[in-house]
């Protein structure tokens, strides 16, 4: 490829904004009950039998509960979203987690954000119930592979070898 078609190809990368921050402006701009829809939707493509959107407030903080069959058990998560800008620190992990007793022994935390280093050592600390943690790259990933909301365009670029046909 000639140095002037690999600047095409940066330049237009450039100019246009990623498909990640694109889709995180998106969901970011999503009403609540939207996302947790969108995450009901998820966990039903990525193989979960049967999920439901709680919806209700007073929840404790659970948006939703899910059930994930992998091949003779069945296991109950619950789930909770957060369509965050920032980071999710541990404290909303410890509260998450709370939530959880007595319901479920598996946890999913959804966010358009990030998790900080604690809410991350938090969320696998030794003792506690895991939870299972689905940051805003992860997010698109996920939507991109389930083909929710994202479509990916394959295109056909010619390029021409001139020193090709030097060696007639």
């Amino acid at each position: 490829m000639s140095p002037a078609a690999a600047l095409d190809a940066d330049d237009i990368e450039a100019t246009e904004p990623h498909w990640k921050d694109q889709l995180i402006g998106v969901l970011r701009a999503l009403h609540p009950t939207s996302f947790e829809r969108l995450a009901q939707r998820l966990l039903r493509e990525a193989g979960f039998i049967k999920v439901e959107v709680t919806g209700r407030s007073g929840d404790g903080g659970i948006d939703g509960i899910g059930v994930l069959r992998v091949n003779l058990l069945s296991f109950q998560v619950l789930f909770q979203c957060k369509r965050y800008q920032g980071s999710v620190g541990s404290g909303v992990i410890r509260d998450f987690r709370g939530a959880m007793v007595g319901r479920s022994d598996k946890g999913l935390l959804i966010t358009t954000g990030t998790f900080t280093p604690d809410a991350k050592r938090e969320a696998t600390r030794d003792g506690a119930p895991a939870i299972d943690l689905i940051d805003g790259d992860l997010l698109c990933d996920l939507l991109k592979q389930l083909k929710l909301g994202v479509q990916t365009e394959m295109v056909e670029k010619m390029v021409v070898e001139p020193a090709w046909f030097e060696g007639l």
